[in-house]
């Protein structure tokens, strides 16, 4: 008898032990479906810190799982009701995450109610349609909007209001286009958009430079505009910006990480040094690039102040769109 209740106790440590371990195991939420840019930024930190975890104690395990739904919202909601203290959870976040929290598309949610630890670099946004179009400039396609802008269906991730939506839509006002005339198609993430470019079931998209790159490579989408400052490196190189083509038009999309609001300090400074150290490495701007990101890097509190400034100037502009609640 005490040999099988020893033999029960030593299992039940074991367990207990594996449990434990489990629990303590990293996870990086992508709050999307995979294949878009949110799912890229969970990759580039996963092999980022698998490169330093020597030098920063944390564990190179790090866990992707997804949990898409409202663009961040679903996400978001399940860290403050459920997961507020967790110490190794990480949620992505990206511009649009802002746009959202400035619109109120989040509840009452504030900029205040989560910790952030890392911005890991930035995208841009662009616009795209199949590489078989009749449009082969930015100008071509609005033309074409104001002919018959129901012949045209737009695809965006997120519903009226998101950062695909304000992306064309200020291009299109500039155009002298009422851009709540325009036709979108809202989905998902920006990988369920180009499924529905290729299939045509829409005849232009809306996205981010990072996801129409690797769509590019094949030959099979045409990039119109990208809407950075100047023309991006690699595979979008011979695209013009927007501003090359009469449109005086940015959006830089800054991808990084969040936890939750009770994380312990000492744990929330643990993770904001490994990804110092992470973004110092050497061979990480290669890295960054290979994940269609370009140089942003902010961590702490220095990031924490650049995001309460980014949701006070896109809850301006949406004002101005008439996409504020």
């Amino acid at each position: 008898m005490k040999k099988h209740i020893a033999a029960f106790l030593l299992l039940a440590s074991a367990w207990l032990t594996a449990a434990s371990a489990l629990a303590r195991a990293p996870e990086c939420i992508v709050p999307a479906k995979p294949g878009g840019g949110m799912d890229l930024t969970c990759k580039l930190t996963r092999k980022g810190l698998s490169a330093v975890a020597a030098d920063t104690g944390i564990d190179p395990a790090l866990q992707i799982s997804y949990l898409p739904g409202g663009i961040g919202a679903v996400a978001w909601n399940s860290v403050l009701s459920q997961r507020r203290a967790e110490a190794n959870t990480l949620v992505v976040f990206s511009g649009g995450s802002l746009l959202n929290l400035a619109q109120g598309k989040y509840g009452k949610a504030s900029a205040a109610d989560v910790r952030w630890v890392a911005a890991l670099g930035t995208d841009y946004g662009m616009i795209a349609v199949r590489s078989d179009s009749p449009y082969k400039t930015l100008r071509d396609l609005l033309d074409a909007l104001k002919r018959d802008k129901q012949r045209i269906s737009i695809g965006a991730g997120g519903t009226a209001g998101s950062q695909d939506w304000m992306k064309v839509s200020i291009v299109a006002r500039q155009a002298g286009i009422n851009p709540k005339s325009l036709r979108f198609v809202a989905f998902e993430g920006g990988g369920e958009s180009f499924t529905a470019l290729l299939a045509g079931h829409v005849q232009a998209v809306s996205g981010d430079a990072s996801e129409a790159a690797l769509h590019a490579v094949d030959g099979k989408i045409r990039v119109l505009a990208v809407m950075s400052d100047q023309r991006l490196p690699g595979v979008l190189a011979t695209v013009p910006t927007a501003r090359e083509q009469g449109f005086d038009v940015t959006w830089p999309i800054v991808r990084g990480v969040y936890m939750g609001p009770e994380v312990a300090d000492a744990e929330y400074r643990k993770w904001v040094k490994a990804f110092d150290r992470m973004m110092a490495a050497p061979g990480f701007e290669q890295l960054r690039a290979a994940h269609g990101l370009y140089p942003f890097a902010l961590t702490g509190d220095a990031l924490t102040e650049y995001v309460r400034q980014t949701v006070g100037a896109y809850g301006k502009q949406a004002k101005e769109l008439g996409f504020a609640r």
